[in-house]
């Protein structure tokens, strides 16, 4: 019987599932006489007529001829289709480290760690000197709050201070550092003149404002080296006279030295520290070379020896370091209650106001060693977090003076950074027992309306660096109101259509 040859003449469309099925499918059984791979010829034949069909995945899969090698669908793009949820792949904890490093790279970071940051030291510091000088107020015949009623003053002026700071252009500020430096000088010369200066602890750095207010004029003289010293360096820089030794020492060093002999005078050891760290912050950022900057370093640290040698009241705080017991003649009570107020604290504290090393067992507990009460009523996790603030506020001002172009703005950054920074560690350090008692204050924390004021306009001076940056401006603009003053009769920038304004009796 001669074959079936009614496959290519038959019209009609084959039965479902016919072509996908195979060969035989289409060849039938009568077909049992037709060559070998006929079937498998008419089967491509059907699916190249049948058009799109042959281009499904499924349809081309199953068309093949046997043996042929199988050709896989292409893999969706990403939007294609939804996606069936598979199982988790793994570099999570990496994803998370690159979204939170995008998140920490972003214009503002900078910008919202020294407004935060230093908005929330200030307002647990009055929290922190209202409770540890209420006994102090008391032992002294004075109202409970009388400590904190002064240093709530202060903070009302610096706050003042810092906004007026965060507002004033670059200019402004390299302007006014020259007044600052000049009126610092005569105010610190002022302090030794006999009958004018007062003497506090043993040391002559005082002046008295009328009533219980004083002034410490070398408080000021921090702020005043940073700013006129980033504008002398940033002005040898833009005639590129820095890589000159003597363009880079003179007049800044000489100028410094002079502050310090004032400040010695005085007998402060401790604010003479702050200012020569602020002299090696403002050489470090000048690039000043390492046989230079080592000099410097190492003539510094010959006159500090000989001061710190022939003083027995400072040779006695360096003895104390690391002390547990308070000496025969009781030289080392403050160093070592300082770390009992600590050890008491454990992890959560004690509570606001129930500290014990306050009631005169712990000299100046609201100003030198007030890390010591947050310790004791606050617990690790207060002294934690108060060193988590200056970290954060330390690292933001080296972001800033890190990404800008501003010669001055960089080292007026850095200058502030260094000066915050350090001044906390050699406070924090000497309450824990790690470096000698200094006498300084902890920045924006402790009691003290004239550390409070300089330091808060140096915040204020981080923040206008901050806000000056291209990108943080970008980004601050698009943050503003839809009020728009740039245009003359255009009230509102909206999405509409803008409306100016039109005489009165026209429609």
């Amino acid at each position: 019987m001669p074959a079936d040859d009614t496959v290519g003449r038959d019209p009609r469309p084959a039965p479902r599932g016919a072509g996908l099925t195979g060969a035989p499918a289409l060849a039938g059984a009568r077909g049992a006489g037709t060559a070998p791979g006929a079937g498998a010829k008419a089967a491509a034949g059907f699916l190249a007529v049948r058009g799109p069909l042959a281009r499904l995945p499924g349809l081309a899969l199953r068309g093949k001829a046997p043996g042929a090698p199988v050709r896989r669908p292409a893999a969706r793009g990403r939007g294609s289709g939804p996606r069936v949820p598979g199982p988790p792949r793994g570099g999570g904890i990496r994803r998370r480290f690159e979204q939170a490093r995008r998140t920490w790279d972003r214009p503002l970071t900078a910008y919202y760690l020294i407004l935060g940051s230093s908005l929330l030291i200030t307002v647990l510091g009055l929290v922190m000197v209202y409770s540890a000088s209420m006994i102090k107020a008391l032992e002294l015949s004075l109202p409970g709050a009388y400590f904190f009623r002064k240093q709530l003053f202060a903070a009302a002026i610096g706050t003042a201070l810092l906004l007026v700071a965060s507002r004033m252009p670059a200019k402004l500020h390299r302007a006014f550092s020259y007044p600052l430096l000049v009126g610092t000088v005569f105010l610190m010369a002022l302090v030794q003149v006999p009958g004018i200066g007062q003497s506090v602890n043993g040391n002559q750095n005082w002046l008295s404002v009328g009533g219980p207010f004083q002034l410490q004029p070398s408080e000021f003289g921090k702020l005043a080296l940073i700013l006129w010293g980033a504008d002398l360096l940033a002005r040898k820089q833009d005639k590129r006279l820095l890589s000159q030794w003597k363009h880079l020492l003179v007049p800044l060093v000489p100028v410094a030295f002079m502050l310090l002999g004032l400040i010695m005078l005085g007998g402060d050891m401790g604010t003479a520290i702050i200012l020569t760290a602020i002299l090696f912050g403002l050489l470090w950022l000048a690039g000043a070379p390492t046989r230079l900057f080592g000099g410097v370093l190492g003539l510094a640290g010959v006159v500090g020896f000989v001061l710190i040698k022939t003083n027995e009241n400072r040779l006695s705080r360096f003895s104390c370091v690391g002390a547990i017991d308070v000496g025969p003649n009781g030289e080392c009570f403050q160093a070592v209650h300082g770390i009992y107020a600590l050890a008491s604290g454990g992890w959560f504290g004690s509570g606001l106001g129930a500290s014990v090393e306050k009631w005169g067992q712990l000299p100046e507990p609201h100003t030198d060693f007030i890390f010591a009460v947050t310790g004791e009523e606050l617990g690790l996790v207060g002294t934690l977090s108060v060193l988590a603030l200056f970290a954060a506020l330390g690292y933001a001002g080296i972001r800033v003076a890190g990404r800008t172009e501003d010669p001055f703005v960089r080292y007026a950054a850095g200058g502030v950074t260094t000066w915050i920074t350090a001044q906390a560690v050699v406070n924090i350090g000497a309450v824990l027992g790690l470096l000698p008692i200094a006498g300084v204050p902890l920045p924006l924390f402790s009691y003290g309306g004239s550390a409070l004021l300089p330091t808060m306009f140096a915040v204020g001076l981080l923040i206008a660096f901050a806000r000056d940056d291209p990108a943080a401006k970008a980004a601050l603009a698009m943050r503003q109101p839809v009020f728009s003053r740039k245009r003359a009769g255009v009230r509102w920038k909206t999405m509409r259509r803008r409306v100016k304004k039109r005489p009165s009796g026209e429609r």
